[in-house]
């Protein structure tokens, strides 16, 4: 549905883009993470038009984003929602007159039979049908938000661009919102783009993930992938903390599927290979009711080509930790 060829994008002297290549499928839930600054707002704006790029190429279904005219581009961004961190709600217009907004820029007349229905169908979707008439300041964080979804979806997208829009809430409204958006790719069959710095929103909902780092694709793949085998760059960007270790012996980083944390592996090779190790950093994470992980074991310099023979026989994939 969205192909990015070597992408760079610049604010005069300043690239902050340099030769991103990647695709999103129809119906996938692709993340866009990395530090501050990496990149991410950006890229997620020339998405949809609204920044310029200065060499590369930007296709949403088949068409090239920055060879649309004026008219072709406010109908294909028409098809695109968007929604923010800071929601962006009019203070003064209720949560109808806020989800009808997208409905009046395009000359839609708001008040028709059609338009009304479409705007209640929405904020029922969205589990506010008791706040029509309430204004945003009679709203939780977690309800505005859900208006800013609501309006997103009411020209009826087939791609809703999220760019940190669960960054202001607490973990549990942000738990409520992911469920929200999960529904809602399910419900209307919508490809859904996340740029986020919360490992939470990407374990939960996100299939695939590209990590941003100074304005370059670092690595991209599966969650799993890049966050249980993480390189060193997403080592930095979770804090992990693993260079504290045993400077005696040799450190084996085990990483571990949703089949193998479950097969005593640790138990198992200490009673076959009849040695002692130490323990010294263990992770387990749940990736969509998968459980995965890697875990770091100190073993004696004579133990170690033993150690990693076994643990390769038992399917178990090891780095050495330096």
């Amino acid at each position: 549905m969205i192909e990015v060829r070597h992408l760079s994008k610049s604010f005069g002297s300043l690239r902050v883009l340099e030769d991103i290549s990647l695709h999103i499928r129809a119906g996938e839930i692709y993340g866009i993470i990395g530090q501050s600054g990496a990149g991410k707002s950006t890229l997620l704006r020339c998405l949809n038009g609204l920044e310029p790029y200065q060499a590369g190429s930007v296709r949403v279904n088949g068409q090239e984003i920055r060879e649309l005219g004026t008219a072709q581009l406010r109908g294909m961004q028409k098809q695109m929602g968007m929604i923010f961190q800071g929601f962006n709600l009019l203070s003064r217009a209720n949560v109808y007159d806020n989800v009808a907004l997208p409905l009046q820029f395009s000359g839609i007349n708001p008040k028709s039979k059609a338009s009304r229905e479409r705007i209640l169908q929405m904020i029922d979707l969205v589990g506010l049908s008791d706040k029509v008439a309430s204004k945003p300041r009679e709203l939780s964080g977690g309800q505005k938000q859900r208006v800013c979804i609501a309006r997103a979806l009411v020209l009826q997208p087939k791609i809703l661009l999220c760019d940190e829009a669960t960054s202001a809430l607490d973990p549990k409204i942000t738990q409520e919102i992911l469920s929200l958006l999960l529904k809602i790719r399910q419900e209307l069959n919508l490809t859904l783009v996340v740029v986020t710095h919360q490992m939470e929103v990407v374990k939960r909902i996100c299939e695939r993930v590209a990590f941003l780092k100074d304005g370059r694709l670092v690595q991209e793949g599966r969650p799993e992938d890049l966050f249980v085998m993480p390189n060193q760059d997403i080592r930095r960007f979770l804090g992990d903390t693993t260079e504290v270790l045993p400077r005696e012996g040799r450190n084996i980083q085990l990483f571990f599927s949703d089949d193998a944390h479950k097969s005593y592996v640790i138990t198992s090779l200490a009673r076959a290979l009849d040695i002692d190790f130490s323990i010294c950093w263990a992770n387990l994470e749940n990736f969509r009711e998968s459980v995965l992980g890697s875990l770091i074991i100190n073993v004696r310099e004579a133990d170690y080509e033993h150690v990693v023979s076994y643990l390769r026989k038992q399917n178990i994939v090891t780095q050495e930790v330096l």
